[in-house]
């Protein structure tokens, strides 16, 4: 991938949410790091890595490719959603990156099943009791893989269920506003 240079960069914003509210731990390969937004201004954004501050100004080139200006570097950055939201595959340059996103949820799967949210088969279950907050699918409805299927109120935040297959929904175990206790069958796909 070829990197651009500061004269070949584009006009698009890159939208970020309330800078307040935006710190994440991440795993990128093996490495663990506290990554925290401090402030941004147009496609300026300030933030710290393992409180080590960095100034970078990020344009989105197209679709899942970003152009980032760094310490007086240019890198272009190919993001792309890998098997869950909260998994992505980095390419930049001559190097590719996994990156996990660890919230709540990952780290007491990590500590109950040293794993991540996966279907089991046909059933989509929630690794933790919940709240259900919305199913944005019927029984009989088709659905493709990746298509969100169910969405889950736990520990102070929404998590949502995709699927992994292109299927039919078969049966829907819960309602909306239903407590639901942990691995239970929430869906089941054929």
């Amino acid at each position: 991938m070829e990197e651009l240079r500061p004269q070949e960069r584009g006009n698009e914003n890159v939208s970020f949410p309330n800078p307040k509210a935006m710190s994440l731990e991440i795993r990128l390969d093996d490495r663990y790091s506290q990554v925290e937004l401090v402030g941004r201004e147009n496609n300026k954004v300030r933030i710290k890595i393992d409180d080590k501050l960095h100034e970078v100004d990020i344009v989105k080139v197209e679709d899942g490719v970003y152009s980032l200006l760094m310490n007086g570097k240019s890198y272009t950055v190919e993001l792309m959603e890998g098997s869950s939201h909260k998994k992505y595959d980095i390419n930049a340059a001559h190097r590719s990156f996994e990156l996990e996103i660890i919230d709540a949820e990952t780290r007491y799967l990590m500590s109950r099943k040293g794993g991540e949210l996966e279907d089991e088969g046909n059933q989509i279950s929630s690794p933790m009791p919940g709240k259900v907050v919305k199913i944005p699918v019927k029984v009989g409805e088709k659905i493709d893989a990746g298509q969100t299927l169910i969405i889950v109120s736990a520990m102070k935040m929404e998590s949502e269920y995709k699927s992994s297959k292109a299927g039919t929904i078969k049966e829907i175990h819960v309602k909306e506003g239903d407590t639901i206790e942990g691995h239970q069958p929430l869906i089941t796909i054929e």
